[in-house]
């Protein structure tokens, strides 16, 4: 499942993915620049939600086999 800084980054993409595409239709190129910048951010905060996912289920797992 995934967690909160998952969800915040795919938002943050979509939000930046609009702004580039408002931006290309305004010819706004701070707009658009901007835009860029939220999708960066928003992969970003997703690969780390993944991460923190990712090693919170090693640990279960890990806790799953001590308890055999």
């Amino acid at each position: 499942m995934k967690n909160k800084d998952e969800m915040k980054g795919k938002w943050e993409q979509m939000k930046g993915r609009a702004k580039q595409a408002t931006g290309d239709l305004t010819n706004d190129e701070r707009l658009r620049d901007e835009g860029l910048g939220d999708e960066a951010v928003g992969s970003a905060r997703e690969g780390l939600g993944r991460a923190r996912r990712k090693v919170g289920e090693a640990i279960e797992d890990i806790g799953e086999h001590l308890k055999d």
